[in-house]
């Protein structure tokens, strides 16, 4: 009997994947990860001592058990349940921080809350007449329905009305997919948007007075948590942590391993041929189970025996691909207009969602209000421009430094800064960072039911599901494949059932 596991990807999904099975089994896991870097879109990329979190990751969950397993890496700060236990972040490296959430929509050059709030500062930015057409759409939506919504836009408008949908979701979900909403699954909205109204959006501005400084917020929408944990010096902590542990208790993390071939015989994964992605050497490698969190689209591509009906439809499953600008300045030209102290005025956003039309710019982050620790000189503004793409597009094909320029000239066009306050650039691409619920997703079950035939091979993680998840859902998918496994249970259903919010919720099948 073979006693390696197989773990396609170092992401949130497989590190975890690779922990639980180093921590609850006498197995041998074998990480193979094409790049040499740890933590998927989780890692951490530092640029001259500073640092940048491709994405933004708070680190909440709804799961006592991903809550519990992040503590148990890198606990946090201080403890809710008893505040005399403080860890100084100071004196140690290895802690999380209690933040507070604050991100923003920028829109007609002022701030709006996010998720959409009628507060009076929102009606008056609004106008009168845009107001009135927002709270009559809304009353139409709730007494008219549209039924049987198929696309994004039909969930959108159900849950908002047409109005608000038109002014703060279209164009810039459209500037995230590249796509009209049209043409996106209603699907994506219950994914990520979930239990959000705007019924709730009032009711927790009435009562969000009560969660200050509580990281355990269950019974709180996810886009309207307060409080979260963030690792000292950004995401990537977390995963580098989790991979020395793996590597100190026995297990195998090999970077630069390309998976470009995968062998089927009688039903089952039997091997896979790594090539190294320095020198092109390839070499084969057997378990006796295997973990993917490698996109889908690759996975089939790369694997022996797939009927062609499914190998189409792997084929034209969509990605979204992702470019982040890092850019240092002595200052922003926005100033702090809220009631939260920051240092030389700095606006206290980690997230401010950009919907202005004129530009491509998707979302900016603020990495000094993520953690301080991110930013080498606390005197600087350290951001995080963010750009939604494909590979092969003009943006992608764009060289470094044409880029940065393009980035800095669009902040300056709406006013966030002053290009003569830039001091440094850097940027990064991420492929395949958003699986899209368009192309031919609607026929992805098809997928699913033949590689949930393959007894020994489980699909966890974003990628590997090819399902919009937060990295609390990813790790729970990897520890329901590890203790299927350990269980000898080859059905798969439990792995698609996964939900953050503790619910379940039917699948396609």
């Amino acid at each position: 009997m073979i006693n390696n596991v197989l773990i396609i990807g170092a992401g949130p999904a497989g590190l975890t994947a690779a922990y639980e099975i180093v921590t609850k089994t006498n197995l041998k896991p074998i990480i193979l990860e094409e790049s040499d870097d740890i933590g998927g879109i989780s890692k951490t990329i530092e640029y001259k001592g500073n640092r940048m979190d491709i994405g933004g990751h708070r680190f909440f969950s709804k799961s006592d058990v991903v809550m519990k397993w992040w503590n148990n890496i890198l606990p946090a700060e201080k403890s809710n349940s008893n505040l005399s236990s403080i860890i100084d972040p100071d004196k140690t490296d290895k802690v999380m921080l209690v933040r507070s959430r604050l991100s923003r929509i920028y829109y007609l050059k002022r701030f709006f809350s996010y998720p959409v709030t009628l507060s009076l500062s929102t009606l008056y930015s609004l106008g009168f007449i845009r107001t009135v057409k927002i709270g009559f759409s809304y009353i139409y939506s709730m007494i008219f329905p549209i039924k049987e919504e198929k696309s994004l836009e039909d969930f959108f408008i159900n849950r908002f009305g047409r109005e608000l949908y038109k002014t703060f979701f279209k164009d810039y979900t459209e500037k995230v997919w590249g796509v009209s909403c049209r043409k996106i699954s209603s699907e994506w909205g219950a994914q990520r948007v979930k239990g959000l109204s705007v019924w709730k959006t009032i009711l927790h501005a009435l009562t969000s007075w009560k969660k200050t400084g509580d990281i355990d917020q269950k019974d709180t929408e996810t886009s309207l948590i307060e409080t979260f944990l963030y690792p000292k010096f950004g995401p990537g902590q977390m995963w580098e942590e989790v991979a020395n542990i793996i590597e100190a208790k026995g297990g195998e993390i090999r970077k630069g391993s390309k998976v470009t071939g995968i062998t089927l015989e009688e039903g089952k994964v039997v091997s896979c041929t790594v090539t190294n992605s320095h020198n092109a050497e390839s070499y084969t490698i057997e378990a006796g189970n295997f973990i993917s969190t490698m996109p889908v689209k690759d996975l089939i591509s790369a694997m022996s025996g797939v009927p062609k009906p499914v190998r189409d439809i792997a084929s034209g499953l969509v990605y979204r691909d992702f470019i982040t600008v890092g850019l240092l300045l002595s200052e922003l030209k926005i100033k702090n207009r809220t009631k939260i102290k920051t240092w030389n005025s700095l606006v206290p956003d980690n997230w401010i969602y950009i919907q202005e039309k004129e530009v491509r710019i998707g979302r900016l982050q603020i990495f000094n209000n993520w953690s301080p620790y991110m930013v080498k000189d606390k005197n600087t503004a350290w951001l995080g421009l963010e750009y939604f793409c494909n590979e092969g597009d003009d943006l992608w094909c764009m060289d470094n430094q044409s880029f940065i320029r393009f980035a800095i000239d669009e902040l300056d066009k709406i006013g966030i800064i002053e290009k003569n306050k830039v001091i440094d650039g850097t940027m990064i691409r991420m492929p395949k960072t958003y699986p899209a619920y368009f192309g031919t997703y609607d026929h992805f079950h098809e997928i699913r039911k033949f590689t949930d035939a393959i007894p020994n091979l489980f699909l966890i993680g974003r990628n590997g599901m090819h399902k919009y998840n937060n990295q609390d859902h990813s790790m729970l998918t990897a520890m329901a494949a590890v203790e299927n496994i350990i269980s000898g249970r080859t059905d798969k259903d439990n792995l698609w059932k996964v939900n953050t919010e503790q619910e379940y919720h039917e699948e396609k099948s």
